[in-house]
């Protein structure tokens, strides 16, 4: 290897089609997960494009860039976060699956430390805007592709699931250990949208390169699994992006024409997984005085009209809260008469859907006596 100048790559070899030891081409499981891993990968990341250094829900986004867009709909981005995140682990699971059941996997495991030093000299070629020699990618990867693809579909995949799973409640709350692995909850945080950060940049250098190397050709090897030059893997290859720009339409139009079906379908979609999985965590954590935020935002800001205004310049003595409909013992009570049906304090940590985190102690009048006193009807 030179100090001055690029770096030698080796040539490339020729390769004969009838005679390939070695694993090759791009089988038909491949090539769906493939294209699902794009779908939901770019519906994540639009889904995904919030990181809250401030306490403002309020902000514009265009819809261009992120699902649903505009302003206040960080609930709603979530909602599509957490459907599109179980394709996004099926997809990976078929993945690594078919990948280690099959000889797939020596395509994009490094085996050999030379690799990372062959990655590098191709590394300096696209830094100085030069193509090395570039590897028919059906046959072959060359060294710094290998080191991508590994990174992405066995250290960014993962990552991001781990780090989404510090950022549980559920889990937190069951594992409190768990989320100091990353630094804390806010550091898993940062490093969830630090791997978003990673697929986004891996999307854009990995289309450049695919466009500038025989854009026909790659495109009949990830759609088609042939080793040509015919249009036929263009054709197909600007379907399936159409099919995903328009999920990417769709999920904007739900949002802002069905929102109580999108909440269903979340409903539908989460809910028995979550009964199989975080439902089934008891909390183990337990917090005391000393572990109080010394600082916690206000959830929203308050209310502005005069009626709110009025009550507060009275200290609220003549705030009545209502409890009647189904219920035997329809009741009014004050907020002395709240005071009196007795009064619980716990310590808990709330998550807010911005994204930050605090410790407070909360107190009020328990539910079950209130449950008790009105009597609720059967639905």
């Amino acid at each position: 290897m030179s100090l001055w100048g690029l770096p030698t790559i080796a040539p490339i070899a020729s390769v004969n089609p009838n005679n390939v030891a070695s694993p090759h081409g791009f089988p038909v499981w491949v090539r769906y997960c493939h294209f699902f891993n794009f779908l939901f990968v770019t519906l994540l990341i639009r889904s995904q494009d919030r990181l809250w250094t401030a306490k403002d829900d309020a902000r514009y986004i265009s819809p261009l860039l992120a699902t649903p867009g505009y302003r206040h709909t960080v609930g709603v981005a979530r909602a599509w976060h957490f459907i599109n995140i179980h394709g996004f682990i099926i997809t990976g699971i078929v993945f690594a699956m078919m990948l280690f059941a099959t000889d797939q996997w020596r395509r994009i495991v490094p085996t050999s430390p030379v690799v990372f030093r062959q990655a590098w000299n191709t590394w300096v070629h696209y830094a100085t805007f030069r193509l090395p020699p570039e590897p028919n990618g059906f046959y072959g990867y060359n060294a710094l592709q290998q080191i991508a693809y590994f990174a992405v579909f066995l250290v960014f995949g993962p990552v991001a699931i781990l780090t989404g799973l510090a950022m549980s409640p559920a889990v937190v709350n069951r594992f409190p250990t768990y989320p100091r692995l990353f630094g804390g909850r806010q550091s898993a945080r940062s490093i969830h949208f630090l791997t978003m950060i990673g697929f986004v940049g891996f999307l854009v250098v990995h289309v450049t390169l695919v466009i500038m190397t025989g854009f026909a050709r790659n495109m009949n090897h990830i759609v088609m699994g042939t080793d040509d030059t015919s249009p036929s893997g263009m054709i197909w290859g600007f379907v399936g992006i159409g099919v995903v720009v328009g999920c990417w339409i769709a999920a904007h139009h739900v949002s802002w024409t069905y929102p109580r079906a999108l909440q269903r379908a979340v409903k539908s979609v989460t809910y028995p997984m979550q009964l199989l999985t975080l439902n089934r965590l008891n909390p183990h954590q337990r917090y005391r005085d000393r572990d109080i935020s010394p600082f916690f935002w206000p959830n929203g800001k308050l209310p502005q009209r005069a009626e709110w205004n009025t009550l507060a310049q009275g200290a609220f003595q003549d705030f009545r809260l209502r409890v009647d409909g189904l219920v035997e013992h329809p009741v009014e009570l004050s907020l002395a008469d709240l005071r009196r049906l007795g009064f619980v304090e716990q310590i808990t940590m709330h998550h807010c859907i911005q994204g930050w985190t605090g410790i407070a102690k909360w107190g009020g009048v328990p539910m079950a006596d209130l449950i008790r006193l009105v009597r609720p009807l059967p639905a």
